[in-house]
């Protein structure tokens, strides 16, 4: 059976070979289409190759009729729309690991530029001015590099510092010390690594929790005369709060890859001579652009093929049967997932998944895909989903184990996420209640009745009277309003648990705050 392969953006000769090489593939190569020319098009293909300049809209996919696949020759699919893919049963690869090397490289192009001034000093003489004195720079040996983020692109840096002879100190948030001590980095916490560094490098995703992540606050806290460099997310460092510490001399430099808002041509930051900056070039490379269309052709080969693909995006094509079964749950079993993602301590190193009832007698593999999204998500991003999440447990060096058991527990079906930490094991039940949908309903080993939505806080205490009543009067004094409360204790005078659907996030002052008060052992803030 012979193949159709659309191109719709520019790819190079050498990044499509696995699709020349492969038999029974025809490719057509038509960069210069409208959206109205690709809907008339898009008919005859079973496969579409782009990369950020075709919009593969939910009208374009409704019309391939013959769609199997759709690659992106890159890491971002913004310009895919995948639930109506997903819908089709059309699967979506992408390329996440293609950039790597050349990301890691112009990270340490900026830290190297940095340290030695070399883009003033080859300013200052395209302006006739030879000054050797004012571009005196420092030396890398032996200096600390602190990188916050120790994924794929941050480890590459890393390696490439411990080359210079730097000491390296990271924080990831599933970074253990035996992991750091294998990686051969220090191990520490974002404050001791921002406190240890004279170079700071980022490489997180950018979330909300780690939108402005160094801020005026974490400058304050860093050693004078350190330098900071972003190759990653805009957004990640606080722009005014950076400008402010390098006017007041607490930083002696930054390089900038990614910004805020792009493009970035009118700012206070780059008038600053202690400011480099490029316009997002960290995957710029041939071979990163070679490479990215390499890993989309060998995965759209493979799939077309009857084999499995690398790097998949969405959620494959399910058996309908099995789908309307299951698919009620997907969204409590990642509730789940998020749950424990924010109430348990410590760097996860196992996830177990419990099905009680007539779901074990099911398809859970989609449902524990999505229980290991919702662990996951808070800290990777948007980029983790139904497909990926087990392939990345796995890179972290995460356990995922099945379970199941006929036994209903008092439910027609139960599901029980189990997180083991470095530090601690914790576990929630849910279930879907007939007209009253989806419920929490055991959380460790006390019984609950809470819906899994919106803003949640946890509080472990003493069963002691006026408990409840200090928690209240607290959020009251922090203008946050109880929408509901479960109360659990093992015994009397015992340990005891809180769960309040509040209005509003709880602050990390308010938590210190509840923690604070009298019986209270501990509070736990939980987004869902």
């Amino acid at each position: 059976m012979a193949f159709n392969i659309l191109i719709s953006d520019p790819l190079s000769e050498d990044g499509i070979f696995p699709l020349r090489q492969a038999e029974g593939f025809n490719i057509v190569i038509e960069t210069n289409l409208s959206p109205a020319e690709l809907g008339e098009r898009i008919g005859e293909f079973d496969a579409l190759l782009v990369r950020s300049q075709t919009q593969v809209t939910r009208e374009i996919i409704e019309k391939g009729t013959r769609l199997k696949i759709i690659g992106r020759a890159g890491v971002g699919v913004d310009n895919i729309d995948l639930p109506a893919a997903t819908e089709r049963g059309i699967i979506v690869v992408n390329a996440p690991d293609g950039n790597t090397n050349s990301a890691a490289e112009h990270t340490v192009a900026m830290l190297m530029s940095l340290a030695r001034n070399i883009p003033q000093a080859f300013h200052a003489l395209k302006n006739q001015k030879w000054d050797r004195k004012a571009f005196i720079g420092v030396e890398l040996k032996n200096k600390t590099l602190g990188v916050v983020g120790l994924g794929r692109i941050g480890a590459e840096v890393a390696t490439r510092a411990k080359g210079q002879r730097m000491n390296v100190i990271a924080y990831d948030p599933f970074l253990t010390p035996e992991k750091a001590e294998k990686l051969g980095v220090q191990f520490g916490t974002i404050d001791e690594v921002i406190r240890a560094a004279d170079f700071i490098t980022v490489h997180t995703p950018l979330l909300k929790e780690t939108r402005h992540l160094i801020n005026k606050e974490a400058f304050e806290k860093m050693k004078d005369g350190v330098q900071i460099i972003n190759c990653a997310r805009g957004g990640i460092i606080d722009e005014d709060a950076l400008y402010n510490a390098i006017v007041e001399g607490k930083v002696a430099g930054a390089a900038l890859d990614v910004f805020e808002e792009e493009p970035f041509l009118d700012h206070k930051l780059l008038k600053l001579p202690q400011v480099i900056a490029t316009p997002h070039l960290g995957a710029s490379t041939v071979e990163a652009q070679e490479i990215v269309a390499v890993d989309v052709s060998y995965d759209v080969v493979s799939f077309l093929q009857g084999g499995v693909v690398k790097n998949p995006v969405n959620l494959p094509s399910v058996p309908k049967d099995i789908m309307a079964k299951i698919e009620p749950y997907f969204n409590l079993v990642e509730k789940l997932g998020s749950f424990l993602s924010d109430l348990a301590d410590g760097v996860a190193e196992e996830l177990n998944i419990y099905y009680s009832g007539e779901l074990a007698n099911m398809t859970v593999g989609p449902l524990t895909r999505n229980a290991v999204k919702g662990l996951l998500k808070s800290k990777l991003g948007e980029s983790v989903n139904d497909v990926n999440a087990k392939f990345l447990a796995d890179r972290i060096g995460i356990v995922v184990n099945e379970h199941k058991t006929t036994k209903s527990k008092g439910f027609m079906s139960l599901i029980t996420v189990e997180v083991k930490t470095d530090k601690e094991t914790r576990k929630v039940s849910g279930t879907l209640l007939n007209g009253l949908g989806a419920r929490i309903v055991r959380v460790d080993d006390f019984v609950v009745d809470v819906v899994p939505e919106g803003y949640l806080l946890f509080i472990r205490h003493k069963d002691q009277p006026g408990a409840i009543g200090r928690v209240g009067t607290l959020l009251a004094a922090e203008g946050i309003n109880i929408a509901g409360m479960q109360v659990g204790r093992s015994e009397v005078g015992g340990d005891a648990i809180m769960m309040l659907s509040i209005d509003k996030h709880v602050e990390e002052t308010g938590v210190e705050q509840l923690k604070g008060l009298a019986d209270i052992y501990d509070a736990t803030p939980i987004d869902l």
